[in-house]
């Protein structure tokens, strides 16, 4: 089971990462196919070593007070191997080096549940009398690890969760790289391609025949859907990208889940989401389904209302009455793009020239540097793809060396096909040790539009929670944290693409920029919040799918996304298979885990309320980087969020944003 505390014990701290510069930057390896499988092997013998070393130190006073340190001694050598190697298994262009760090990282999980599954080292863990809240965190955070491997499963139950946690990661890595690799070609003629801006039709492949040829990636998809005006063309090509991943996906899904549920048996739970949830904030399902139940009853009416306008303007846009008319999942973004025009005058097409690429990577920085004291340099350093870049983070004051960043911004073949954050390597004050934080994007090169802007300041956040980590240990340093909280300080980061003080700063990044009135900006915000019962209600529902699967019953998943998408104003689309591309729940980080994206976000919005009327606020940001940032996983998430806040968290801001309220 992948979790914050999942250690494959492996090894080659000091050679596979290179130090260097005047900050004493450490970079990253950058493997081909050999050199990946040779680290993988050196490291996993390595690993071997450092096991022997943990289960022969002594069960006395002296011996177990030093196994902390020495544990995170061993996982620090462990990150250096398999953290990057899990990028380059999304990242590298090359197929054989992905296929190479597949193989790599089903080795270390196979590694991971020996650790985990090992009597000498739990009883050296639960000897430990923590000197410190960090060590008692850390205890505790290892003995869950213990726990969630089967340690205290008898013999035969415990050899079979291990054999569940292997197939359950090579099934993991066979649904994602189904995805990562799907090369389909939706192909559309010159009329079918009406409403495209020509800056989109400029750039679009084309066969000998002269049709338009699209794939997947986000900068040909969703400028698609938001504008071709012929319905039957945003059809077919919503229905290719819903099928992604097709049925041999829903095999490999359908198959996660049995075997979820077979381990959860095993623990003598009723179901997987019982085991999954009782190390988070919610601690039961009980928790989870009481806050769903919450949700649907504040945004179905909402959603029901948008859809219905939605519906008419459609009508209105055909010269048709809205009976006459059908409204569906493929009109959702065209016509919703048709409300922000016609009601806000916002075009998202439009909005590329005012945040291009890469100013919108310098405004980035820019608030983050603002907020909390950090500044970025740019310098050249070994990557892995030509597109992509390395920046130093530095303190501002001191110009201390905190950490390292590299941007990977662009599509291409073979990549990650989402936006997300690798944390390639873990702080730890104890080990003297910095981090690094690699983003993950697919953008389009011209520039964003405010929804993409959103997104890059929201994965830039992850980005911050890794680079200002300065947690005494690895295991709990940066995003290792629960994921139930993990999303609340890159949701909170979202708010400084809204605020007009806050966009202030693109003129001092690209003066060229046209320049974003306060006008402008009020409407995108009202832009931003039409639709929020549509977006509010489709997160919902993937939650409760997600639930449902991890269920003592979860069935086919098909079926019981059927039924699920059906429970709204519009239909299932008879012919989709949208669970053979819902990867999130085939990670095992966020199986029974979706739900966390909204409930992080109630913790988000709640701490925005520390900035008052002022979202620049320097001391607030500074005591931000402090309290939450540097913390990570090392302090439990409610006191963190309570010892920010001053007081208990609530969910009043939360409800609003979901209403289009805030």
């Amino acid at each position: 089971m992948k979790s914050k505390y999942l250690l494959s014990m492996a090894a080659l701290a000091t050679t596979l990462l290179t130090a260097g510069g005047a900050y004493g930057r450490v970079t990253l390896p950058i493997y081909n196919e050999s050199m990946l499988k040779a680290a993988c092997q050196s490291g996993l013998e390595r690993a071997r070593k450092d096991i022997a070393v943990l289960e022969a130190l002594p069960l006395t006073k002296a011996g177990v007070a030093s196994i902390l340190d020495a544990w995170n001694r061993a996982q620090v050598r462990v990150d250096d191997v398999r953290q990057p190697i899990d990028l380059y298994a999304n990242v590298s262009d090359d197929e054989k080096v992905r296929a190479a760090a597949d193989e790599c990282l089903a080795k270390f999980t196979t590694l991971s549940t020996e650790i985990f599954q090992n009597e000498k080292l739990y009883q050296r863990v639960k000897a430990v009398k923590a000197a410190s809240a960090h060590q008692k965190q850390l205890r505790k955070d290892l003995l869950n690890g213990f726990e969630d491997n089967g340690i205290a499963l008898p013999p035969e139950k415990r050899a079979k969760v291990k054999e569940i946690l292997d197939r359950l990661e090579a099934l993991r890595q066979e649904f994602e790289k189904n995805l990562r690799e799907d090369r389909t070609q939706v192909v559309f003629d010159a009329a079918e391609m009406q409403g495209l801006p020509q800056s989109y039709l400029d750039k679009a492949k084309r066969d000998d025949k002269g049709n338009y040829t699209l794939g997947f990636d986000y900068p040909e998809y969703m400028p698609f859907m938001q504008n071709a005006d012929n319905e039957a063309a945003r059809k077919r090509y919503y229905t290719a990208f819903t099928n992604r991943g097709g049925e041999k996906n829903l095999a490999v899904l359908n198959e996660i889940m049995r075997l979820r549920l077979e381990m959860a048996k095993l623990y003598g739970l009723s179901s997987y989401a019982h085991l999954a949830v009782r190390h988070k904030m919610v601690e039961t399902p009980d928790t989870v389904n009481a806050f769903l139940l919450d949700v649907k009853g504040k945004v179905r009416e909402v959603e029901a209302r948008e859809v219905g306008e939605l519906s008419l303007l459609k009508a209105q846009t055909l010269g048709k009455k809205q009976e006459e008319v059908g409204f569906d999942r493929w009109d959702v973004d065209y016509f919703k793009e048709k409300m922000r025009r016609n009601r806000f005058a916002v075009d998202q097409e439009a909005l590329r020239k005012y945040f291009p690429m890469p100013a919108s990577v310098d405004y980035t920085m820019a608030v983050a540097s603002s907020l909390y004291g950090i500044r970025f340099q740019r310098a050249e350093v070994p990557v892995w793809y030509k597109d992509v870049l390395y920046y130093d983070v530095l303190d501002a004051k001191t110009g201390k060396y905190l950490s390292g960043i590299y941007l990977d911004l662009y599509p291409r073949d073979g990549k990650y096909k989402h936006a997300a954050m690798w944390q390639v390597r873990s702080a730890s004050r104890v080990a003297h040790r910095t981090p690094i934080s690699a983003l993950v994007t697919n953008f389009n090169r011209d520039g964003l539009n405010h929804d993409e802007l959103e997104t890059l300041m929201h994965e830039f956040g992850h980005v911050l929670h890794g680079a200002l980590s300065v947690a005494d240990y690895v295991t709990d340093a940066g995003t290792n944290t629960v994921q139930d909280f993990v999303e609340a300080p890159s949701q909170m980061f979202e708010e400084w693409a809204r605020r007009p003080e806050a966009l202030a700063l693109f003129q001092t990044v690209c003066a060229n920029c046209p320049a974003l009135d306060r006008d402008l900006i009020k409407r995108l915000d009202s832009a931003r919040k039409y639709g929020a019962g549509l977006r509010y209600a489709r997160q919902h529902r993937l939650a409760t799918f997600d639930m449902a699967l991890a269920s003592d019953k979860p069935g086919e998943a098909l079926d019981v996304w059927k039924k699920i998408e059906a429970d709204g104003p519009m239909p299932y689309v008879e012919g989709t298979m949208f669970p053979a591309n819902f990867a999130h729940i085939a990670n095992s980080g966020y199986g029974a885990g979706y739900y966390g994206y909204m409930w992080s976000e109630v913790l988000a919005l709640d701490m925005l309320s520390a900035f008052g009327d002022n979202i620049m606020n320097p001391a607030v940001g500074r005591r931000f980087r402090d309290t939450i940032l540097a913390n990570g996983g090392q302090v439990p998430a409610k006191d963190l969020v309570r010892n920010f806040l001053g007081r208990e968290p609530n969910s009043k801001a939360f409800f609003a944003e979901i209403t289009g309220e805030r």
